[in-house]
């Protein structure tokens, strides 16, 4: 069958968001990426957003390109490319309807996805009633239920807790301990010890040293320069010191979640018989 002109739009681009495009992109999908103008993807290297900053990214042997408007967008999708283009309130509604959208913003909550913006509309994690806001959601907690298809309800609340890797949880993500810049002191792959500087926020009292919560591998670091909150989270260690791989590829989650959105707009089209 031919998918070039069922255009899937895709709200967001970080990691989770980047397993889910580059599944669809793979299977002949055309995709359109709507970021914001100032990503916080924490694992950048495998994260499509970073076009916003770097005019494109290249993750897996797909590449996303930064455009400006529609036009651009199109050229790119002939030339077997991804365009991503800043648009947080999707404006290009007003243009286009797409054969499907999907939420993969992971806010936690809905930033204004319903039903009318396509045909097919689907929604990763929590935030979304399957059914009402949204036609199927997708479940993006750890577990047994990762990337079950939900056509009644919705995914699993945020614990606030992440998933165990390498048997760690809460301490493999750190959070900023204080407002301001961040600079990083390590890049994402190096291998860091319990309590090592691995970041500084720079503030209008001086400089904070954020330390490495445990031994491990740096899978994520947000990028230099990026302005953040107390509290905010701003890296990811890995206790799995032989995964140095894994902080250059789709994770297992963002790839489980990608298959069941596949599987969902599937399962859509044969429903709605277009």
């Amino acid at each position: 069958m031919n998918r070039q002109k069922q255009l899937i739009i895709v709200r967001g681009g970080g990691d989770i968001a980047t397993g889910t495009i580059h599944r669809l992109h793979r299977c002949g999908y055309p995709v359109l990426v709507l970021e914001t103008g100032s990503p916080s993807a924490i694992r950048r290297q495998v994260a499509f957003s970073e076009a916003i900053y770097d005019g494109q990214s290249e993750i897996e042997g797909v590449t996303c390109l930064k455009v400006s408007d529609f036009a651009e967008a199109k050229a790119v999708l002939e030339a077997g490319a991804i365009p991503m283009m800043m648009d947080e309130t999707c404006e290009i509604l007003k243009e286009v309807r797409p054969w499907a959208l999907v939420d993969a913003i992971l806010a936690k909550k809905n930033l204004g996805t319903n039903r009318n913006m396509a045909d097919k509309t689907i929604g990763l994690g929590p935030g979304f009633a399957a059914g009402e806001d949204v036609d199927l959601v997708i479940e993006t907690m750890r577990g047994h239920n990762l990337g079950r298809i939900i056509s009644r309800g919705t995914a699993l609340p945020n614990t606030g807790t992440p998933g165990l890797i390498g048997g760690a949880g809460k301490e493999r993500v750190i959070h900023s301990p204080a407002m301001g810049i961040l600079f990083g002191k390590v890049r994402i792959g190096d291998r860091v010890e319990k309590g090592q500087p691995v970041a500084v926020i720079v503030t209008g009292q001086g400089e904070v040293v954020v330390e490495a919560s445990l031994t491990g591998l740096v899978r994520g670091l947000i990028r230099d320069g990026y302005p953040v909150a107390k509290g905010f989270k701003i890296a990811d260690i890995d206790p799995r010191e032989s995964e140095y791989e894994n902080c250059f590829t789709i994770s297992d989650k963002a790839r489980a979640i990608g298959g069941s959105v596949l599987e969902a707009l599937l399962y859509l089209e044969q429903k709605q018989g277009f």
